[in-house]
């Protein structure tokens, strides 16, 4: 940024943008102002052993930790095949490698609201996307040869997803209903002690920045509001 010319900037991710922007606020590089996620990391740990131990939910939840607690048991149970094979055997996706067909299909497959959302999408509904948004995310992998290999980040990456980082510089949430879970108000106080954004959106999923952009725009600015 600073051979950009820039001495003062924000950053702003989702998924594993959010790993990036987070990782990003902990190294706590001058100018740095703060971040932004759409896919906080906020689990807390009585939480993530319970979902991994196929465990009931802790008593004493709030109903939206609780309903962040379904979410994510539904995603882990269901959900969560195609991080497992990445994570484990990134190689053998070769196969979509030799087939837009199969790349479309291992792409849109992600979530069940995602893929939902744009199956809506193709029997014409307004979603925020279209049918060539969709079809060129695919081709942008596809023309490029990487859909395997922008897999093994799956492979490399140690640190567990959702359990909270420690960041210390100021963070914004912005919470979509579609997301793989809802993180809630009062997990993301406790994940980020310089929360100074929070906000809970009525539509949108977990690729709110392609499928949202007007929604998502005004949050990012709404949420750097403070620090300018």
């Amino acid at each position: 940024m600073q051979r950009l010319g820039y001495t003062r900037y924000v950053a702003q991710g989702g998924d594993w943008g959010n790993a990036v922007t987070e990782q990003m606020a902990l190294l706590t590089p001058p100018g740095l102002l703060g971040i932004h996620t759409n896919m906080p990391a906020t689990v807390p740990d009585d939480i993530d052993k319970a979902l991994k131990y196929g465990q009931p939910a802790p008593a004493g939840l709030s109903p939206d930790e609780q309903h962040a607690f379904e979410q994510l048991d539904t995603f882990y149970k269901h959900g969560l095949g195609y991080a497992l094979e990445m994570a484990n055997r990134p190689q053998t996706l070769y196969g979509i490698e030799d087939s837009p067909i199969g790349a479309a299909a291992w792409m849109l497959d992600h979530d069940a609201a995602s893929q939902a959302m744009i199956a809506r999408v193709f029997a014409g509904q307004s979603e925020g996307l279209t049918r060539d948004d969709v079809l060129d995310n695919v081709t942008l992998y596809w023309l490029t040869n990487t859909g395997v290999s922008s897999a093994r980040l799956y492979w490399e990456n140690k640190l567990n997803f959702f359990a909270p980082k420690h960041v210390t510089l100021p963070v914004a949430v912005s919470v979509f209903p579609d997301e793989i879970y809802a993180a809630p108000q009062s997990w993301t106080e406790k994940a980020y002690p310089k929360l100074i954004h929070y906000n809970r959106l009525p539509k949108g999923g977990h690729f709110a920045a392609w499928e949202q952009p007007q929604a998502f725009t005004q949050e990012v600015r709404a949420s750097f509001q403070s620090l300018r």
